[in-house]
């Protein structure tokens, strides 16, 4: 008994275990898309897990996945297209988990404007942000109704999309998210309509997943990682108001209408069990790369995702 009472002695005088620390690089500035992530720190489902996660918004978003393949971060936010090319390219990097499970991007045009189907575009000036994959997108929705690339003119407007959009520049855009510049366009009285991508041709994707070097990261922790994010989506999803109130007290930029609007277009496209993939789904999309000429060939699926919770 007196060994027992001195052993419990000295676990009282023990300082706690420290929780592991693990570097989280976002794919942009805090916004909606974000909402597990943020909503976990502030609940606590995080340190429930042993963990210490530092959230860092990059200042170039092409830098994340570069970091992690270097060993310099455990996981990045990246988009499932971005990673089909990257491993291509011989990044050393795998899906680890999913965030928001479906596509995000549209072919956007102006609500009360002549483009009234993808056809209309023929001899139009479409604008984008980032060359790439983007022109396999259009290539695709173009293409199902008989229009070429070669039939519109590519511009490109920065990251200015919807601004280029309603100011006349371009007469639709590619690269628009549904969950945010359609509600910015409707907010600024210039309503848009989205053509979605993933009902013209293009195979569905999980557009923003976790990244993650396979032969440096720890799968336990970043199985607890997913484990905090995936309590913390439930949260939302039963708790939409109140877990709204928790991710926008954050920062006041979070606090205005854009951003409230986004949350509730976002929460249905969460991804309820991120550490859960459709091999399916990758293995198609590295076909439509392959067939496009993006890639040089098609890689197992076993290349590019990696399953961290199986035993």
């Amino acid at each position: 008994m007196k060994k027992f009472i001195a052993a419990l002695a000295i676990a009282a005088a023990s300082p706690a275990a420290a929780d592991d620390k693990m570097t989280l690089l976002l794919d942009w500035f805090i916004n909606p898309d974000h909402g597990p992530i943020i909503v976990a720190e502030e609940m606590g489902y995080f340190a429930d897990q042993g963990l210490e996660v530092e959230i860092i918004a990059p200042a170039d978003p092409s830098a994340p996945p570069r970091l992690v393949a270097a060993g310099q971060a455990e996981l990045a936010v990246s988009y499932q297209p971005d990673l089909h090319l990257q491993v291509n390219e011989g990044l050393p990097l795998k899906r680890v988990g999913t965030l928001v499970a479906t596509p995000l991007n549209c072919l956007l045009v102006l609500e009360d404007g002549p483009i009234k189907s993808p056809a209309d575009l023929k001899g139009k000036k479409i604008g984008f942000s980032v060359a790439g994959v983007e022109e396999a997108v259009l290539s695709t929705v173009l293409g199902k109704y008989g229009v070429s690339t070669d039939d519109v003119e590519m511009v490109n407007v920065n990251f200015s999309l919807s601004p280029s959009l309603m100011t006349g520049q371009v007469d639709a855009v590619i690269g628009a998210y549904r969950n945010f510049e359609l509600n910015q366009m409707d907010i600024e009285g210039r309503p848009g309509t989205c053509f979605y991508i993933e009902e013209e041709g293009v195979p569905p994707y999980d557009e923003l997943i976790y990244i993650a070097n396979p032969e440096l990261m720890d799968k336990d922790m970043i199985a607890r990682f997913l484990a905090a994010t995936e309590k913390a989506t439930q949260y939302m999803v039963n708790n939409p108001k109140k877990s709204w109130e928790v991710f926008s007290a954050t920062s006041t930029e979070l606090q205005d209408e854009l951003n409230a609007r986004a949350w509730v277009d976002t929460l249905p496209r969460f991804a309820l069990r991120p550490a859960g993939y459709d091999a399916g789904r990758y293995i198609r999309y590295e076909e439509f790369l392959f067939e496009n000429g993006f890639i040089k060939e098609v890689k197992p699926v076993s290349d590019l995702v990696i399953d961290v919770t199986a035993k």
